[in-house]
């Protein structure tokens, strides 16, 4: 008879241990962040599922990223603050409001940086920074060190995050403390801030969807857009090209020279990937004397790193035609489209 007890007595105990095992991870689970919230749908409450569009839920409780160009506000020009979706918590102003280039909202700051959480995130492969609202929880999006002056910072926001509160309803919506900041000075007019100076370059190097989709996310790019460039000598045949407008206090002529040798192959005449024509050739059309200097000294660079000599024609800019629509951020539209374009390390 010693034998079957000996075997109950190990069942016993392995019963008991299992037993410690689930009840400890039961008071563990009990005393999280979300024990305060129903345990239903992964720990979230169902009546935020209920609240939200269904988009709104996925960005700011599965931290899902919305479409570029695709969302409510990134081409919102409207004064007012900008609020957490789920708690209404005051995040960012449209003072500090400006376009990216990305196609999504983008602040340079935030009304109170106690109203925010930043996270290191390596989701990706790469490491960044995630914003959340403090309290909520909710994920807001990103925040990158290539911003404007004076902070440098790039608060990279989906639209299904946010809700605006235009500046005539702040009161109304108890808001009214952020009145002030578009109330004009007493005795003034609204002062308007001076638009920074600008410049503007014009590059072809192949089918433009691809050089514009990676020029736009450059520091210091303002804008993009895709169109066709003939120069005042040189090949008649117009180039698919980009126009970019960039701030000369945050980037350069010759870096962005510098970036577009790398993100197109110019020892090749007329051709880029599958694309051959001299639609696709690799140009540089100069508005002026100094970029003249400047393009020829990359070229000369360009041809060095590539270890064979570049075909880009180097021309006085004559006309620029804007391609259609349908053609403009091709690829932040259509994330799967064709391009040939990529950045080397050269």
């Amino acid at each position: 008879m010693s034998k079957p007890t000996s075997l109950k007595n190990i069942f016993i105990r392995r019963a008991a241990l299992l037993f410690a095992v689930f009840a400890t991870a039961a008071a563990c689970a009990d005393s999280g962040p979300s024990a305060a919230r129903p345990q239903t749908d992964g720990g979230l409450s169902p009546e935020l599922k209920k609240r939200l569009t269904p988009l709104q839920y996925r960005v700011t409780q599965l931290s899902e990223t919305e479409p570029p160009f695709k969302n409510e506000y990134f081409d919102n020009h409207a004064d007012g603050i900008y609020v957490d979706v789920v708690n209404g918590t005051p995040l960012f102003s449209s003072k500090d409001k400006y376009d990216s280039g990305t196609g999504w909202p983008s602040f340079t700051k935030p009304l109170d940086e106690a109203a925010i959480v930043l996270k290191s995130d390596h989701e990706l492969g790469m490491e960044r920074t995630e914003v959340r609202t403090r309290g909520s929880d909710s994920h807001l999006g990103h925040v990158f060190d290539d911003g404007p002056k004076p902070t440098g910072k790039r608060f990279c926001m989906n639209s299904a995050s946010l809700r605006f509160v235009p500046a005539k309803d702040l009161a109304k919506e108890g808001y009214g403390e952020y009145a002030a900041l578009f109330a004009p000075a007493k005795g003034k007019s609204e002062a308007k801030a001076p638009a920074p100076k600008t410049e503007t370059a014009y590059l072809a190097g192949g089918c433009f969807w691809g050089v514009q989709h990676l020029l736009r996310k450059a520091p210091g790019i303002v804008s993009t857009e895709v169109g066709y460039t003939k120069g005042k000598t040189g090949e008649k045949e117009a180039a698919e090209s980009v126009k970019i407008v960039f701030d000369p206090s945050r980037t350069s002529y010759a870096k962005i020279l510098e970036y577009f040798y790398k993100l197109h192959d110019p020892t090749h005449k007329n051709r880029q990937g599958n694309d051959l024509g001299a639609q696709y050739r690799s140009a540089i059309f100069v508005l002026n004397a100094d970029q003249r200097k400047l393009a020829e000294a990359a070229k000369k660079t360009a041809s060095e790193k590539w270890k064979a000599p570049a075909t880009t024609e180097i021309v006085d800019f004559a006309s620029y035609e804007k391609a259609s629509e349908d053609h403009q951020d091709y690829l932040a539209k259509h994330p799967h489209g064709y391009t040939c374009h990529y950045v080397r390390e050269l």
